[in-house]
């Protein structure tokens, strides 16, 4: 068995097919959908610019009380411009997603109860970052709006409110708690991947199942080079030529994560979590791939149809996994998910993202052990018929 194992993981290493599976492809995926689909999902992030032209209460109202705060707290950077046209430039060149353009007169009119714009000046390559804006400068003038309607309805029918008097009562009126608001619980333990992390370990996953299915259809390329007849002549189980091979493929797949783990740490900045955890997640990953890509491969005749058939596989349990968007879009077929090693796979290391360790990761662990306990008994219950010459 040794020996076997030996033979094909030099065959495996000039293998440069298994080479674009196992390391060159996942990594270029989680590449790619990072740099696309990274603004959708995660910890938002967002580049604004502000040209006060107001200088009035209002306009620099809305400048300390929200924008100022966002940028403390790291959710967006801010510049300050001159003037509205500085602000467009900076759009037009991508410098900002957006920019807030307050114009002179707005403190004025919301004064006097007049109408009143704030003009958001947005890109079209950052629609996200766009609607954020929007939807923050109409909270701010929504607010506004209900200060001039507190103030028209104390104020006699039919006569302007004496100035004084409607400047303390917009005072009042905005000093007034919020009857309702959200918040977030940070006590809360939050196990959710960030957008980084979370295609990168998809990847990984959904190319492992292609990478580990070399090792198990070569048998059927050595069976018909004839070099399989010779083994099964030697004194040789059947068994030990199966097991061989799978641990070439263990090998292969450990190897290939392991890879994927450190350099989406390094180059793009994926938190994985626990080493311990991570370490117990890829090895039962690994087993539970070639374990069901093995169980699979007995049913073929060729190494063609194999390969076919594994691949339509690895598809099927990739989109069900929850590899390319979150399950929840699938709606009553999300409970299939649980069906897949990829959901578990990825639910481990959701685990781990909320701050736990080796223990946290105890059931999905054992959910991928059970899936390479099922698929490498099956693999070695119909070991005959798939060795036979």
């Amino acid at each position: 068995m040794i020996i076997i194992l030996l033979k094909d993981l030099r065959q495996r290493a000039k293998d440069s097919t298994l080479i674009v599976f196992a390391i060159v492809l996942p990594l270029g995926m989680a590449f790619i959908l990072n740099a696309v689909l990274g603004g959708t999902g995660g910890d938002f992030k967002a580049r604004y610019a502000v040209a006060d032209a107001d200088r009035g209460a209002a306009g620099g109202g809305f400048v300390r009380q929200v924008l100022e705060p966002m940028r403390d707290s790291g959710v967006v950077t801010l510049r300050t411009v001159a003037t509205a046209e500085e602000g467009r430039a900076l759009t037009q060149r991508g410098e900002v997603e957006a920019t807030f353009v307050i114009p002179a007169g707005f403190s004025a009119d919301v004064r006097a109860g007049r109408p009143a714009t704030l003009e958001i000046v947005g890109s079209v390559a950052a629609p996200v970052a766009v609607q954020v804006a929007r939807e923050v400068g109409q909270a701010y003038v929504t607010g506004l709006r209900s200060v001039q309607l507190a103030v028209a309805v104390v104020s006699p029918s039919g006569t302007a409110p004496d100035p004084e008097r409607a400047a303390g009562l917009a005072e009042r009126a905005g000093a007034l708690p919020v009857p309702l608001s959200v918040r977030e619980d940070t006590s809360a333990v939050r196990r959710q991947l960030d957008t980084t992390t979370y295609y990168a370990a998809g990847m990984a996953m959904f190319f492992l199942f292609f990478a580990v299915v070399f090792s198990i259809t070569s048998i059927f390329d050595e069976r018909r080079a004839g070099t399989l007849t010779r083994m099964l002549a030697a004194p040789v189980s059947r068994p030990a030529i199966v097991l061989g091979k799978l641990l070439s493929g263990i090998l292969v797949g450990v190897v290939s994560m392991t890879i994927l783990v450190v350099v989406t740490t390094l180059v793009l900045g994926a938190r994985w979590g626990d080493p311990l955890g991570v370490a117990a997640l890829v090895v039962s990953g690994v087993l539970a791939a070639t374990g069901l890509m093995a169980a699979l491969a007995t049913f073929a005749r060729t190494a063609e149809q194999a390969s076919n058939w594994q691949s339509v596989v690895a598809m099927v349990l990739g989109i069900f996994g929850g590899v390319f968007f979150p399950t929840a879009q699938l709606g009553a077929l999300t409970t299939l998910g649980y069906l897949t090693p990829h959901k578990w796979f990825m639910q481990g290391l959701a685990d781990l993202a909320g701050g736990g360790s080796l223990p946290a990761v105890a059931v999905p662990v054992a959910a991928l052990l059970g899936f390479a306990a099922l698929g490498g008994a099956l693999a070695l219950f119909r070991v005959g018929r798939m060795v036979h010459a």
